[in-house]
């Protein structure tokens, strides 16, 4: 993509799916994004370059998304200046807990700001929040975004209020059904 402001980069195409969702949604957000794969493990050469090369290339915020040992969004910050936003993803035996703590628990002067196992819409949404610093459209499409989201839980307090708990529930468990 053209001067993308976010780069989405993971350690695999199995994390694709998870992160697949922030694209979206920065893309909803009319903020330009490229997706990209680089393993901190297995090509970590391609890692450190990238990582050293975003800020020439205007990148603005980084969303590292990573399962397993999730050394990804950590390896990244400690080659750039640029904000990163760990996307801790949930795979393997403990379900992305120790991608999780991994992301998470970063020393001293190299942060990682992480969001929670799987949380692609809050990474995109937290790199939405940080560019729109310095740019009051966005900022405006960030407000129009809370308030669809504050109308939509209104609709469904009255829902709520006028069908009852009980039928509501009956309600939300046939919606569920395969």
């Amino acid at each position: 993509m053209d001067n993308p402001a976010v780069l989405i980069v993971m350690g695999s195409d199995s994390d694709l799916p998870v992160a697949a969702k922030a694209a979206e949604l920065l893309e909803a957000m009319q903020v330009p994004c490229e997706v990209t794969i680089a393993s901190a493990h297995r090509t970590p050469q391609l890692v450190a370059e990238l990582a050293a090369g975003v800020r020439e290339r205007g990148i603005k915020v980084v969303i590292a998304a990573a399962g397993g040992a999730a050394h990804l969004a950590g390896f990244f910050a400690a080659h750039t200046t640029v904000p990163v936003i760990g996307l801790p993803i949930s795979n393997g035996p403990l379900r992305g807990q120790d991608a999780l703590l991994a992301t998470v628990q970063m020393p001293p002067g190299v942060p990682v700001a992480t969001v929670a196992i799987d949380g692609a819409q809050n990474a995109a949404l937290l790199a939405c929040q940080i560019l729109a610093t310095g740019d009051a459209l966005l900022a405006e499409r960030l407000a129009k975004f809370r308030a669809e989201m504050a109308a939509d839980v209104a609709k469904k307090a009255d829902k709520l209020a006028s069908m009852g708990y009980q039928t509501y529930c009956l309600a939300l468990r046939q919606v569920k059904k395969p």
